[in-house]
């Protein structure tokens, strides 16, 4: 195949059906390579033209305790106080900087996530 960028939905589809035909190439030859360009090709189109925006924070925090298996008092316990803790999984609360960097910390949760307004 032709390398070129992906300019076009027409372009993306060849791309996908041409990435199928050798996604099994061993790296190193000539079509790994060209499988690792195109896969660069992808990504870029994908990101341009299909973005995937940033979850809200208290749903993320919601989902990071459901995953950690996290009561509110396990929250109250990274954050401070439980009725805080309720506060912002109710959303009557914003998160202060203190509280992201900590949930940032303890939970994993990105900080680009959870500085977003809710």
């Amino acid at each position: 195949m032709k390398l070129k960028p992906i300019k076009s939905e027409q372009d993306y589809h060849q791309v996908l059906e041409r990435l199928e035909e050798i996604f099994d190439a061993e790296p190193n030859t000539k079509e790994g390579d060209e499988l690792e360009i195109l896969g660069i090709l992808v990504e870029k189109y994908e990101n341009e033209n299909f973005p995937i925006e940033l979850p809200d924070p208290v749903e993320a925090i919601k989902f990071r305790m459901e995953q950690l298996n996290y009561s509110q008092n396990d929250l109250a316990d990274v954050i401070g106080l439980k009725s805080r803790a309720s506060e912002i999984l109710n959303k009557k609360r914003k998160l202060s900087l203190e509280m992201i960097r900590k949930l940032s910390e303890k939970l994993h949760i990105p900080s680009e996530v959870l500085i977003q307004p809710y």
